[in-house]
């Protein structure tokens, strides 16, 4: 069996990780926009900007929903 500490500790790195993964995201598509010389280039860092945002917004939340402890009654 697996340790209660060990295993919250992999669970807050899961979760930074994931903030982590989305900043990097979104600066490569800031990098991407900043370097695009066509539109079609720009419209892609645009893209990969806003999709990484939202799963810097969405991810963490939903990970740290799915290991919640349950209510004891």
């Amino acid at each position: 069996m697996t340790d209660p500490e060990t295993t919250a500790r992999n669970r807050y790195f899961a979760i930074a990780g994931s903030r982590i993964a989305g900043v990097a995201g979104a600066l490569l598509g800031l990098v991407l926009i900043g370097r695009a010389q066509i539109v079609e280039q720009k419209i892609l860092g645009t893209a990969i900007v806003l999709s990484a945002l939202l799963m810097v917004a969405i991810v963490p939340r939903a990970l740290a929903r799915r290991w919640r402890t349950p209510p004891q009654n």
